[in-house]
C-alpha cells in the first residue's frame, strides 16, 4: 500500500459538484457530516459501559467517542509530522488528524441500544428465530449477518446507506475516512478467523459491494475471498480507542464508587513517572479526587498518544505490507503498554462485574426480545407478498418508508428492521418495548 493512494478524497456514491472550501478540506466535511447526523446525536443517549445514571459525569457512548476522536486527531497529526516527507504533496500533517478524528467519531455509530450487552442480545435472539425456521431460505453468509451481529458492520451500514443519501452513498464520505473507519475489512465468514474477540466483523452482505470499491480506491489488498488487509490509519483509530477505554473506564468506575483513587493514581503514576504537571504538584489534600485524576490523566494521554506514534512510526513497513500482528498497543514499549493491559485488567475484575450493570444486561434482553419479535415478525409474515395481520401492518406503519416492501428477501427486510432497532436510545427502545407489552410508558 501507498499513501498517495490511501489517502484518496474521492467520495463514496455520486459526488457533489461543489467548489473547494476556504479553510475547509474534504476531511473537515466529513467531520462535519458525521457530527451533524442523527445517528451520531443519538449516541447521547445510549450506554457505553455503564447503565444510563444520575450522575452526569458518567460516560455515554458520544461523550467517549468525542474523547476518543481528541486522542485520534493527536495521533494522526504527531504521526503526519513524522511521515510528512512520505505523504502526497498535497497532504498536510492535519489531513492525517483530521481522517482518524473522523473515523472516530464514528467508530461506534452502528452500535444498538444497551452496550455490548445489546449486540450479545440481538445475536442471541437470532440464533433462537433460527431455530424457530426464520432464516430459512437466506444464505449461509447472509444468514452469519444476523448470528454474528456486529454494530461495526450496522456502523459501515449506517455510513454508507442509512444517513442522508439514503442507499445512494449515504453520508457520502471520503473513502480515506472510510477506510480508516474500517476496523474489520471482512465479513462474519470471517468473524472468529482473525484472532480478534468472536463476532468482530466489519460488512454485512449487503454491503460488499461498497466495501470492494472502498478497497479498490484506496488500494488496500485483498488477502482472501470477503476478506482484506486493514487501513494502516485503522491501527491509530485503533489505539485512541484503547488509550480512552483503558483509562475513562478507570474514571467512571471511580465515580461509581467501584475503586479507590489510591490504585488509579498508583496505575497512572507508575506509567508518567517523574512527569508530573506542576499543577499537580501543588494540589492539596482539600483538593478533591475528580480534579487530581482529571490533571493526571491528561498527562497520561499524552504519554500514550507519544507511545502509539511512535509505535506507529516503527511498524510502518509491517502497516503499508498490511500484515502487522496485533494492535499498536501490543507493539508500544515499557510502561505504556503495561498501563493500558493493567488498566483494562483492572476494569474487568473490578467494574464489568457490577450488579448495576448485570441488572442492566439483563434489561437489555427482555427490551430486544420484545422489540426483535415485533418487527421481525411483521417482516416474516409480509414476506413473500403475503398479507400482514393488523397488528403487523402497525408495526411495519411505524417504520414509514423504511419498511421492507413486501417482495424484499427475507435478509433485506430483517436488516431495515435492525436499522430501525439499533438506532434507537436506550430510553427510546425502553419506552417501546413497554407500550408494546401494555405497559403504561412515559409520555414523549
Amino acid at each position: 500500500m501507498d499513501w498517495q493512494t490511501l489517502l484518496n478524497r474521492e467520495r463514496l456514491g455520486k459526488p457533489l459538484h461543489s467548489s473547494e472550501e476556504l479553510g475547509r478540506s474534504p476531511f473537515h466535511k466529513d467531520h462535519d457530516r458525521i457530527i451533524f447526523s442523527g445517528a451520531f446525536r443519538r449516541l447521547g443517549r445510549k450506554t457505553q459501559v455503564h447503565p444510563m445514571s444520575s450522575n452526569d459525569h458518567i460516560h455515554t457512548r458520544l461523550t467517549h467517542s468525542l474523547e476518543v476522536s481528541c486522542v485520534g486527531r493527536s495521533l494522526g497529526m504527531r504521526v503526519g509530522e513524522t511521515l510528512r516527507d512520505s505523504l502526497p504533496d498535497w497532504c498536510e500533517p492535519s489531513d492525517l488528524g483530521m481522517i482518524v478524528q473522523s473515523a472516530c467519531l464514528a467508530h461506534d455509530i452502528g452500535n444498538p441500544p444497551f452496550g455490548h450487552s445489546g449486540e450479545d442480545a440481538i445475536r442471541n435472539w437470532f440464533k433462537q428465530a433460527a431455530g424457530r425456521g426464520w432464516l430459512d431460505g437466506m444464505s449461509e453468509a447472509e444468514r452469519q449477518d444476523f448470528l454474528s451481529f456486529e454494530g461495526n458492520a450496522q456502523g459501515l451500514r449506517v455510513l454508507s446507506q442509512l444517513e442522508y443519501h439514503q442507499f445512494d452513498g449515504g453520508m457520502r464520505l471520503t473513502y480515506a475516512t472510510l477506510g480508516t473507519y474500517l476496523k474489520y475489512p471482512w465479513t462474519a465468514r470471517h468473524a472468529d478467523a482473525q484472532g480478534y474477540k468472536k463476532h468482530k466483523f466489519g460488512c454485512y452482505q449487503s454491503e460488499l459491494p461498497i466495501l470492494e470499491q472502498i478497497a479498490h480506491k484506496l488500494g488496500i489488498p485483498q488477502v482472501e475471498d470477503q476478506r482484506w488487509a486493514r487501513h494502516p490509519l485503522v491501527y491509530l483509530m485503533e489505539a485512541a480507542d484503547d488509550i480512552c477505554y483503558a483509562l475513562i473506564d478507570l474514571e467512571d468506575g471511580l465515580e461509581m464508587d467501584l475503586l479507590q483513587y489510591a490504585e488509579v493514581e498508583a496505575l497512572l503514576l507508575d506509567l508518567v513517572g517523574d512527569d508530573l504537571p506542576h499543577t499537580y504538584r501543588q494540589l492539596g489534600a482539600d483538593d478533591s479526587r475528580r480534579r487530581k485524576l482529571a490533571i493526571l490523566r491528561g498527562k497520561a494521554i499524552e504519554h500514550l498518544t507519544n507511545a502509539a506514534a511512535r509505535a506507529f512510526v516503527e511498524q510502518q513497513d509491517a502497516l503499508l505490507a498490511g500484515h502487522l500482528e496485533g494492535d499498536l498497543v501490543e507493539h508500544m514499549h515499557g510502561p505504556a503498554k503495561r498501563c493500558v493491559l493493567n488498566a483494562k485488567d483492572m476494569a474487568r475484575k473490578k467494574i464489568f462485574q457490577d450488579k448495576r450493570k448485570t441488572l442492566h444486561e439483563i434489561g437489555a434482553y427482555t427490551t430486544l426480545e420484545v422489540l426483535l419479535n415485533a418487527f421481525c415478525g411483521a417482516a416474516v409474515e409480509q414476506c413473500g407478498g403475503r398479507t400482514p395481520s393488523f397488528k403487523h401492518r402497525r408495526i411495519l406503519d411505524l417504520l414509514g418508508k423504511s419498511a421492507p416492501a413486501p417482495d424484499a428477501s427475507l435478509h433485506s427486510a430483517f436488516l431495515r428492521m435492525i436499522d430501525f432497532i439499533a438506532g434507537m436510545t436506550d430510553s427510546y427502545a425502553s419506552e417501546m418495548a413497554l407500550e408494546m407489552t401494555g405497559g403504561a410508558g412515559p409520555h414523549r
